[in-house]
């Protein structure tokens, strides 16, 4: 490094030192070529001055034939040492003469061979000759010539002398002078260099070369420190992409377990889901047997029936589950929320768990707040929640288990804990109990199974309530805590949504109805109920025959399926609606469209309530009630 830095600096001086030469030496050669002419010109000029002044001078000599008189004038010429000889001719002879006491005897002999020449001069050597005519009224009467020393050389080489001792004196002052600037020049590129060097050495981009100078050292070294910095910057860059890269491997790695742990529970999921189907068809298809081989026996034919509603209920219970996840995953789930009480919810919650629970012998605890907990809510949904919670509890709690539910309010929450003595969950497993198709218990010797979807559809509820639900345990066989914390509501302003009260207390006999579907088992079945009833029922199986039987039988009110043949149930509802004779009747959407879009569209095209299939009985005869209010609201039939 020191060996370069030495020859920086003999870079430098050489270049300074031959500049300076060079300027010296053409400056030299310019002031020789000027003083050579200057010096010509002026010797010249002072010689051509002194013989025309002479030859004014003897001009009348000549015209008098007097030599003395130009000899006289002649002898003048001892004021000027440098002039060797002088003399003045006429008609080809010498009129009269000059020699200098130091010029050699035969000096005037250089004028026989000057004496005729034209004006000028001429140099020979170490001498110049000025020849000027004497011009006396226009006519040439002489010439007067004079021999002068020319002294250039000696002037030259003094010159020289004079040039080489300033370029000496230059040449030390540059030398001294370019000593003195190494420090502005040098020294920043030695710091540069330096710089560089301990970067390679040590990858240490944060180093940083002093500023010393605002010239183009000064700009060189912004240049390399702004380099350094963007090296920095993309060295960091490409260590953060490498750290980002090395991430996302291992979220790589981990979704591909996730991938393939989703791929076996959806594997486990549809051997749960055939199973959990079956379970309930297999007692369906025993209570139809014994319906068959009952005959009379009232008892028997009752215990079937009842264990069919059991059964049926199990498997709409299971596909609303499926349905409802997939609402909410597809964000097609939407709340009808209205300011409600919560310890009504945990009630109607309490109730539709209780037989379970009851049938599994727990005992269940309930604490509610002494003041009513008001939440902006809807209560079907929250409801459902809480019976998730509770059906859970119950199912994986040995028989003869305690079931708690409390809640308690917390600043601006209200807390409801769902507490149970049974199976536990193991500390691994909690991340994991509200995933998707999750089963705590994955052994074939359970009791109890399920989907799997229970908590999961439990949790999105209560997200889009605003509020949380966590899970605890201390562990296998220690039991399960479910926390559901919620918001409470601005008692001061009103609900989203009121809750629509329709008197339910008409009767349900002596309607004429019209029933319309294209499952013929269906519309069959509920026309029988509806019969069974003492009410007056025809049946239609697609829409242009439901059109024209309505018309001739003008129904007080109509059950239509939407996917009717021929003519769909949108389309048939607008035509009842703009007929004369049917527009009064009530219409009733039974269809297995259930998503908020299809109940949108229903009520657009005319109809007054929506059923999703399975229709339970009790929707149907809550209908059959409000045929004195239709023209209240319409809104959804749901179980509270």
């Amino acid at each position: 490094m020191l060996a370069r830095a030495r020859s920086v600096r003999q870079k430098v001086m050489v270049v300074v030192l031959a500049t300076t030469v060079t300027a010296l030496l053409v400056t030299a050669l310019a002031m020789l070529l000027y003083e050579t002419r200057a010096y010509r010109s002026a010797v010249v000029s002072d010689l051509t001055t002194q013989a025309d002044i002479l030859a004014r001078a003897t001009a009348p000599a000549l015209a008098f034939d007097d030599p003395a008189a130009a000899s006289e004038n002649l002898a003048l010429l001892r004021a000027r040492p440098q002039i060797l000889a002088a003399a003045i001719t006429a008609r080809g002879r010498t009129f009269a003469s000059y020699r200098a006491p130091d010029a050699p005897a035969d000096v005037l002999t250089h004028f026989a061979a000057d004496g005729g020449a034209g004006e000028g001069y001429t140099i020979r050597g170490r001498e110049i000759t000025v020849v000027h005519a004497i011009v006396e009224n226009n006519e040439r009467v002489g010439t007067v010539l004079i021999l002068a020393r020319f002294e250039l050389l000696s002037r030259l080489t003094d010159y020289l002398g004079i040039l080489a001792a300033v370029l000496i004196a230059s040449l030390t002052a540059a030398v001294l002078l370019s000593a003195a600037l190494q420090r502005g020049i040098t020294e920043p590129i030695l710091a540069l260099a330096d710089t560089a060097h301990r970067v390679m050495d040590r990858r240490d981009f944060s180093l940083r070369v002093p500023k010393t100078t605002r010239d183009e050292v000064g700009y060189l070294v912004d240049a390399f420190n702004s380099m350094l910095a963007e090296v920095g910057r993309r060295s960091e860059a490409l260590e953060e992409t490498n750290r980002s890269l090395s991430r996302e491997m291992e979220e790589r790695r981990g979704a591909e377990d996730a991938l393939r742990a989703a791929d076996r529970r959806k594997d486990e999921f549809l051997a749960t889901l055939a199973h959990e189907l079956r379970n309930p068809l297999a007692p369906l298809r025993n209570a139809l047997a014994i319906l068959k081989l009952a005959g009379n026996d009232p008892d028997k034919a009752q215990q079937a029936r009842e264990m069919m509603e059991r059964q049926l209920s199990q498997m709409v219970r299971l596909v609303d589950d499926l349905l409802d996840v997939s609402r909410i995953t597809t964000g097609k789930l939407s709340l009808r929320k209205e300011l409600v009480e919560l310890g009504g919810i945990v009630r109607s919650a309490v109730d539709t768990a209780r037989p379970f629970i009851d049938a599994r012998h727990h005992v269940l605890e309930v604490t509610l707040p002494p003041r009513p907990v008001m939440l902006a809510a809807d209560p079907t949904r929250l409801a459902q929640v809480f019976s998730n919670l509770l059906n859970n509890a119950a199912k994986f709690t040995p028989l003869h288990g305690r079931i708690g539910l409390a809640v308690e309010r917390d600043g601006g929450d209200v807390v409801v804990k769902v507490t149970d003595n049974g199976i536990g969950i193991d500390v691994d497993q909690l991340p994991t109990v509200f995933e998707m198709f999750a089963q705590v218990d994955q052994s074939l010797e359970r009791t109890q199974a399920g989907l799997g979807v229970g908590l999961t559809l439990a949790r999105r509820l209560t997200e889009l309530h605003g509020g949380s639900l966590a899970a605890s345990s201390g562990g296998p066989g220690r039991g399960s805590t479910f926390t559901v914390r919620l918001p409470l509501a601005d008692t001061t302003a009103a609900a989203e949504h009121r809750p629509i009260h329709d008197a339910s207390n008409g009767a349900t006999a002596g309607h004429r109805v019209l029933v319309v579907d294209d499952n013929q088992d269906f519309a069959n079945s509920l026309a029988l109920i509806l019969r069974t009833m003492d009410n007056d029922v025809r049946v239609a199986h697609d829409g242009v025959t439901a059109l024209e039987l309505a018309r001739q039988f003008h129904p007080d009110i109509g059950f239509l399926d939407i996917g009717l043949p021929r003519l769909n149930g949108y389309d048939l509802a607008r035509r009842l609606r703009d007929d004369d004779g049917t527009a009064a009747m009530t219409l009733v959407a039974i269809t297995g469209w259930g998503q908020e879009k299809d109940r949108r569209k229903a009520f657009e095209c005319g109809f007054d309530h929506h059923l999703v299939k399975p229709v339970e009985t009790a929707h149907v005869l809550e209908i059959l009630g409000r045929i004195a209010t239709r023209h209240a609201s319409p809104g959804d039939v749901r179980p509270s």
